[in-house]
């Protein structure tokens, strides 16, 4: 038997091995990601109120009735502007005090560290009902305090906009530790020598941030971007429910919510069904812009 012939056959044994190794993990996909999927699909195309036993095809009517709908566009709205205030908070943010900490601020190092990733360990719920009380217009903390200066808080529970800011608050204060822990890390890691050598040349910080720091750390940072907007379809889902309910008027609802809406509250499955879709749809396209444009100028050593 020649060489190549037994090495032909110790790979497809040690290829039997991986797809052995991997079936427990596709088998768990399989079940739990593309099955939910095909049966979305497939029910899109169908109206049913999850309690009659027949579904009625109606083909591409869902898809119609859901772009015809002028609270569709206000709530993929409120999704984008969800995005840009949690990119904000959870991205930019962090990013700068990630590197405050790490270059600028040498003592109580760790405690700064602990005490901004803590709230990652309460629940969301939680911290909805706390800030519910915190920000009570008529008897919260912030109300009293503001009322010895003459102020007025707004009932930002029914007030469009205030809303969307409040909820973004909410969500970022529980998922901002995460993403500050992570930049830090990866902040940390950029080559002190590089960085202390610029020191030494009288570099300004910000361009030291902006042109060594950030550039070294953008594969991480591309990491909390995406991860931001995940969050901002997914984690605000929580204050919603629990303090809104997607109102005044779906002022606060966004994408995620709105299909849990159609289907578990107004029982229009086909039509959550086709809202799930056209959200998928949209995120992919985003995806790509993003693996196409953005991922051109990562640096991954670090």
């Amino acid at each position: 038997m020649s060489g190549s012939t037994l090495i032909k056959r110790r790979m497809n044994k040690e290829n039997w091995k991986a797809y052995c190794f991997l079936f427990p993990s596709i088998l768990i996909f399989a079940i739990f990601m593309f099955w939910p999927f095909i049966y979305t699909v497939y029910l899109s195309f169908f109206e049913w109120n999850l309690i009659s036993p027949t579904k009625e095809f109606v083909g591409l009517q869902n898809y119609k009735e859901v772009l015809s709908d002028p609270n569709t566009y206000k709530i993929f709205g409120n999704t984008f502007i969800y995005i840009v205030i949690l990119l904000l908070l959870n991205c930019i943010v962090p990013y700068v005090f990630a590197f405050v900490i790490d270059l600028i601020l040498k003592r109580f190092n760790g405690f700064y560290k602990g005490a901004l990733f803590l709230p990652a360990f309460i629940s969301l719920v939680v911290g909805s009902i706390l800030f519910t009380w915190i920000l009570n217009p008529i008897s919260g903390p912030v109300a009293i305090i503001l009322g010895w200066f003459g102020l007025e808080m707004p009932n930002w529970s029914k007030t469009d906009g205030w809303v969307i800011s409040v909820l973004s608050l909410i969500t970022s204060w529980k998922v901002f530790g995460y993403n500050f822990i992570v930049l830090y890390a990866s902040i940390n890691g950029v080559s002190r020598e590089l960085i202390e050598a610029a020191r030494l040349d009288n570099v300004p910080l910000w361009r030291i941030f902006f042109n060594i720091v950030l550039p070294m750390s953008s594969a991480t940072g591309i990491y909390v971007l995406i991860i931001t907007i995940v969050q901002g379809l997914q984690y605000v889902f929580t204050p919603i429910k629990v303090i809104t309910q997607g109102g005044p008027n779906y002022a606060s609802s966004n994408a995620i919510y709105h299909a849990y809406h159609e289907a578990f509250v107004l029982y229009r499955t086909g039509h959550s069904a086709a809202l799930s879709i056209l959200t998928m749809v949209i995120f992919l396209v985003l995806l790509i812009i993003e693996f196409k444009y953005v991922e051109r100028g990562i640096y991954y050593e670090n």
